[in-house]
């Protein structure tokens, strides 16, 4: 029987980042990890011809490089073999009519390109990044720190409250990104560039709450670009492996936890499906969700979770799902704006109304007549991905259904859900739709691999039903809610158990957020 001060169960990102940080500290740790390597949703693959690195989940690193993990990691993380490229552009859109716009990382030329689009639009962005720039500091503070600490609840009441009544932040906290387009900018090609990003934070954006995120992601995008590492999105994972290992941690493949062991009231260790017992002596870290984590993991220690905690549990909910379509390609794709080739990640969409329609319908169980694509080509930042001249291209689609129950189109035979012959006759229509934007895109199709909700429930537990997002983030299931209303944040009923991962704030993406969270509160407690 092994021990170790702090048993990790997973390896997404943010339990790397733990990791990294307690072997750095001098303490004994192990990563449990099911998969044949390490990363979680940060995947990177062959999928479709040999040369070409398609990443297979994740991508683009904004919300990481502009984090604390970063910040503090970095140095060693770049000597492992960690370097992120940029490209010209962050973000785009594209739009019937050949109506386009593009943003970068210089504030002059944004403003330039929103008056470009509508006269009064570049005063708008102006007024919105000023009007958010007090609240800058709290707020991004607040994402590398516990939620639910007397702290965080401090830096909270002073956000939403001013004068003794509640504050224009609170105000805008619940607004809908269509409210704040709609009021900010007279251009309908300024909502479909701002309006999609809400999806990539588990919101649409009629949704309370959602004008917040899309705030967030222009200011995280504006001031990293869309960052991506050489070789592939996996790169950060086995950078952050291989600190770990560095520094005297462990990370173990193939290693599927079945329990988590309690005793006297705190957590000892795991048990492995292979049978073996790994002893915690301080902690044991799970980045799971909370479903998984109380009626599974500890669903055979009698009297430890409470009941309310295991209804909540049974009551988590997942939200949407995704479709990705990687593409091998001869040649990049060629837009009319050719900006867009050299843009980290753009959206090819009917705008705003289009977009509204396609997230009901995917919300009503129906594929989407008319879905948001997302589409990056990193081959653009770094050359490595693919041959010379060719290009490997990522189209994501994050409003579908995880369970059909139609076509909205009603072309589509879905009686028997999510089947392969389903998930091609959607990329089919997505690929079509993609060729209005970029007419060449179709005939320099050299491979494809298409991945829908079955795919990603299969690979990752923390998928559910294959919600990429770890599950719903809407209000009701988001910040001091999340992951459950009766545990919220990362501590859970058993004091030396800790979660992290999406399911978790600040939830979704690659942030690293979680990680460093956790990784602080036992270091500091431990150095206390």
């Amino acid at each position: 029987m092994r021990r170790y001060d702090v048993v990790v169960v997973g390896s997404g990102h943010n339990a790397l980042v733990t990791a990294a940080y307690l072997a750095r500290a001098g303490r004994g740790v192990v990563v449990l990890e099911g998969n044949d390597r390490p990363g979680g949703l940060v995947r990177t693959e062959e999928l479709t011809v040999p040369g070409f690195l398609h990443d297979t989940y994740s991508s683009a690193h904004p919300l990481f490089t502009t984090g604390p993990a970063y910040a503090e990691l970095g140095p060693e993380l770049t000597a492992l073999g960690l370097t992120y490229r940029n490209s010209r552009y962050c973000v785009g859109v594209s739009m019937p009519g050949a109506r386009t716009a593009v943003l970068s990382t210089d504030p002059e030329e944004n403003v330039a390109e929103a008056e470009r689009l509508a006269p009064g639009d570049g005063a708008a962005l102006t007024a919105l990044l000023q009007d958010f720039q007090p609240h800058a500091g709290p707020v991004f503070g607040l994402f590398a720190a516990e939620l639910a600490s007397p702290a965080s609840a401090r830096v909270i009441h002073d956000l939403t409250h001013d004068d003794g009544h509640y504050s224009t932040f609170a105000q805008q906290f619940l607004r809908t990104a269509r409210d704040l387009l709609e009021h900010t900018f007279a251009s309908p090609v300024a909502h479909g560039l701002l309006a999609p990003w809400a999806l990539h934070l588990g919101r649409g954006p009629d949704e309370v709450n959602s004008s917040f995120w899309t705030v967030m992601v222009l200011l995280a995008v504006t001031s990293a670009g869309m960052p991506t590492p050489e070789g592939g999105s996996e790169r950060l994972t086995r950078a952050l492996a291989a600190l770990t290992e560095r520094h005297g941690g462990r990370v173990e493949t193939g290693r599927w936890v079945e329990r988590i062991l309690v005793r006297d009231g705190r957590a000892v260790g795991v048990r492995t499906t292979d049978g073996e017992v790994v002893r915690a002596d301080r902690a044991v870290v799970a980045s799971v969700n909370p479903d998984q984590l109380y009626l599974e993991l500890l669903a055979h220690e009698d009297g430890v979770v409470p009941p309310l905690i295991r209804r909540q549990a049974a009551d988590y909910r997942y939200g949407r799902g995704c479709v990705q379509i990687h593409l091998a390609l001869s040649a990049p794709p060629r837009f009319t704006d050719e900006r867009l080739a050299r843009t980290g990640q753009s959206h090819l969409t009917g705008g705003l109304d289009a977009l509204s329609r396609s997230v009901n319908e995917a919300t009503r169980g129906l594929l989407p007549a008319e879905p948001t694509i997302s589409i990056d080509t990193p081959a653009a930042a770094d050359p490595t991905r693919c041959p010379p001249g060719a290009a490997v291209a990522r189209l994501q689609l994050l409003d579908v259904p995880l369970r059909l129950r139609g076509d909205a189109a009603g072309e589509i035979d879905t009686t028997d859900g999510w089947t392969d012959d389903v998930k091609n006759a959607f990329a089919d229509r997505v690929l079509e739709l993609a060729a209005h934007h970029a007419p060449n895109l179709p005939g320099a199709v050299l491979g494809r691999h298409v991945i829908a909700p079955p795919d990603l429930a299969r690979f990752n537990p923390n998928c559910g039903p294959g919600d990429p997002y770890g599950g719903s983030h809407e209000l009701a299931q988001s910040y001091l809610l999340r992951p459950l209303p009766g545990r919220p944040s990362h501590r859970t009923v058993v004091p030396n158990l800790f979660m992290v991962g999406a399911a978790t704030w600040p939830g979704h993406g690659v942030n690293g957020g979680s990680g460093y969270i956790v990784a602080k509160e036992l270091t500091g407690a431990e150095q206390g």
